[in-house]
């Protein structure tokens, strides 16, 4: 009799310094555009800070809940895939 073996499982470690900055990049370089451009009118008569205030308290909650596990399960995804082997390419 045979057991079947468990299926070999790829763990991904977190992600290193310079995958991150750009993990954080892809997020809020977007959004912050997006923001200025759904808000910008309404943004241009406020001060500075408040003007700072308003766009990082609707940003980081969208980067952080919405947008960072995405590019978290995407980033394991790439890493995980499988290559073919070019010498079993004809």
């Amino acid at each position: 009799m045979t057991i079947p073996s468990a299926p070999s499982v790829t763990v991904v470690g977190p992600p290193t310094k310079h995958q991150l900055a750009l993990m954080i990049w892809l997020a809020v370089f977007p959004t912050l555009t997006l923001l200025n451009l759904t808000l910008g009118g309404w943004l241009a008569t406020l001060p500075t800070v408040v003007r700072t205030l308003v766009l990082v308290s609707i940003a980081v909650p969208i980067v952080i809940y919405g947008l960072m596990p995405y590019l978290h399960r995407a980033r394991v995804r790439l890493l995980t895939r499988v290559v073919p082997d070019a010498a079993a390419r004809p």
